[in-house]
């Protein structure tokens, strides 16, 4: 594997929280390269880790000890203005609960993170219209969050995590608030993105949510347990 197919690397990766006198390893020894075009699923029972290594990748956290590299670059010591920067321009986020702005349309929380990445666009409702377009919610865009159906919300988050063109999609519990027919459709627009170089990890603890995942990392006690290819 050269450099160049490799997004992420995580060698020996800790994260411990003081809980009063007690230390808890919420990452333990975390070993793991993610490569571009990947579908990960990342599973495991409450408590197994899963949340804190997808924060860390995130850069929502910084780990305890251990070392990191993303797109070659080393990224273990990194100052809190460099992980915001990585963050805003190089990484899309996809929660369970949507995350949109309630008060504002469809198409200004899509183009909301363009101000975060400070992006020059020359024009942002344009660049926000034909993302939209790609989760064929392009008819929708001066509608309220309020105004969607549970599906269509998370499409318009989908579409906000495209906006700054990421090299690597974060999803948790992308699907957990939808029911089975909405499940699949964002499902399979997930594995649409694949074609467009992007790569995709997804906390999950639906199995069917996981079947469409390429690669499968099970997580137990801050430790990945099984790591292994479908």
């Amino acid at each position: 594997m050269t450099e160049e197919e490799t997004i992420y690397r995580l060698a020996a990766i800790r994260r411990t929280y003081l809980v009063g006198d007690e230390a808890v390893h919420a990452l333990n020894g975390v070993d793991l390269t993610i490569s571009e075009r990947e579908f990960i699923a990342v599973v495991g029972s409450s408590g197994s880790g899963k949340s804190t290594l997808m924060h860390v990748l995130g850069f929502m956290d910084s780990p305890t000890d251990g070392r990191m590299w993303f797109e070659g670059e080393e990224v273990s010591n990194i100052s809190r203005v460099h992980r915001a920067h990585l963050r805003a321009t190089r990484i899309g986020f996809i929660f369970q609960a949507f995350n949109l702005l309630p008060k504002i349309s469809v198409l200004q929380n899509v183009v909301l993170p363009l101000s975060y990445g400070r992006k020059r666009v020359a024009d942002t409702n344009e660049l926000g219209m034909q993302v939209l377009r790609r989760v064929g919610m392009e008819h929708r865009h001066m509608h309220r969050p309020g105004q969607l159906s549970g599906g269509e919300r998370q499409r318009v988050a989908i579409a906000r995590a495209l906006i700054n063109n990421p090299r690597l999609i974060l999803a948790d519990e992308p699907t957990g608030n939808l029911d089975s027919k909405n499940r699949d459709r964002i499902m399979e627009l997930f594995t649409s993105l694949l074609d467009e170089g992007i790569t995709l990890a997804v906390v999950t603890h639906d199995t069917q949510v996981a079947a469409y995942a390429q690669r499968h990392i099970n997580m137990q006690d801050g430790c990945i347990v099984e790591d292994f290819r479908q």
